[in-house]
């Protein structure tokens, strides 16, 4: 189908999805056996209409990977970017937007999902429709894709994490809890099992974790749930939070309070939210990768399956702009790098 297609032939297909959903049930994701790409010249079509669907609007996190990064790769191939989204953060808000964009025709859809069960429905109708779909930051089940931009290996992260706040608090050890996003973030809760399997081995004895509780990925509420830690735990020696908000919420409520520097934080953060943070010493060293490098990345991806360059098979590979060549891993797996760990040696070095 080519670019731009009119809602009238989108709705024609959707209606005739009914007919093939159970054959696409059964679809990796991933390309199938004998699937080719049929551009193997390299060469992105111009004119894609590109829309970014993240886990809520108004993020610092995603305005960087989305309005920064995913806008700027758009604009080098010359598509149509566009950013949608539910301004709250929960498992099935991201539905009537999936559904809104396919009944536009829209051509590749790039979504972190809130939870990788509510969405898998409309996606597999979008993608029936014609629209490829790329996960970021947070995946569905594969066959509910076509490829998935992984910032960083889960088990990247949790060794990170488990080691940053081993490394802040010291070898005397202590409590310390996980101030996570939503109940149902698929990468949340990935990094959380591993931290904990990460905290099993001898070098963590020292460490103990006694809770895990959720922000929502909202200022207020994860303010309050870092208070209520601290509350509740008197004895806590360090809190991890592996989300922009949380992290920068918790960040300000320990600042402001006796247990700064008493208590340590890490997490994953953006260096323009947690610079003063680091500076005043509330915060040691915290961990991520460039947001804006992960939306480019994930733009590229959904250009190339889009213009025929992949189809999401492993082996396969494409250039994405400045960040140069990437090959797809197993599931349709795109990796986007190591984590990076900013401390107040580095942290002026960047600016997002």
């Amino acid at each position: 189908m080519s670019v731009g297609r009119t809602r009238f032939i989108a709705t024609a297909v959707l209606a005739a999805a009914a007919l093939t959903l159970s054959a696409c049930a059964e679809d990796t994701g991933t390309g199938t056996e004998g699937d080719t790409a049929s551009n193997p010249s390299g060469t992105i079509q111009e004119g894609l209409t590109i829309t970014f669907l993240p886990k809520q609007v108004n993020n610092p996190y995603f305005d960087t990977s989305d309005n920064q990064g995913g806008r700027s790769a758009v604009e080098e191939f010359n598509g149509e970017y566009a950013q949608t989204g539910p301004s709250e953060a929960s498992p099935s808000a991201q539905v009537s937007y999936i559904n809104t964009l396919s009944q536009q025709g829209t051509d590749v859809i790039i979504i972190a999902a809130n939870d990788q069960d509510a969405v898998c429905g409309s996606l597999t109708e979008a993608r029936a429709a014609g629209a490829k779909v790329v996960t970021y930051d947070s995946d569905t089940k594969p066959e509910c894709r076509d490829a998935f931009v992984n910032q960083a290996t889960a088990e990247g992260i949790a060794q990170t994490q488990i080691r940053l706040i081993s490394e802040a608090i010291g070898p005397e050890g202590g409590e310390i809890a996980i101030l996570s996003a939503t109940a149902n973030a698929t990468n949340q809760n990935a990094w959380i099992e591993l931290m904990e399997a990460e905290l099993t081995k001898p070098e963590y004895s020292s460490l103990t974790l006694v809770a895990t509780v959720y922000g929502d990925d909202q200022d207020e509420k994860s303010f309050q749930e870092a208070q209520g830690l601290l509350s509740r735990y008197p004895d806590l020696k360090g809190i991890i939070s592996p989300t922009t908000v949380g992290v920068a919420a918790a960040a300000r409520y320990l600042s402001g309070s006796s247990y700064k520097g008493n208590v340590q934080l890490t997490g994953l953060g953006t260096p323009n939210q947690m610079r003063e943070f680091v500076k005043d010493g509330t915060v040691t060293s915290f961990a991520l990768w460039n947001p804006a490098d992960l939306g480019y990345l994930a733009a590229y991806t959904g250009a190339a399956l889009a213009s025929g360059i992949i189809t999401g098979a492993e082996g396969e590979t494409f250039t994405a702009g400045k960040l140069g060549e990437y090959t797809v891993g197993a599931n349709g797996e795109i990796l986007l790098g190591d984590p990076f760990v900013f401390d107040a040696s580095n942290i002026d070095q960047f600016d997002f």
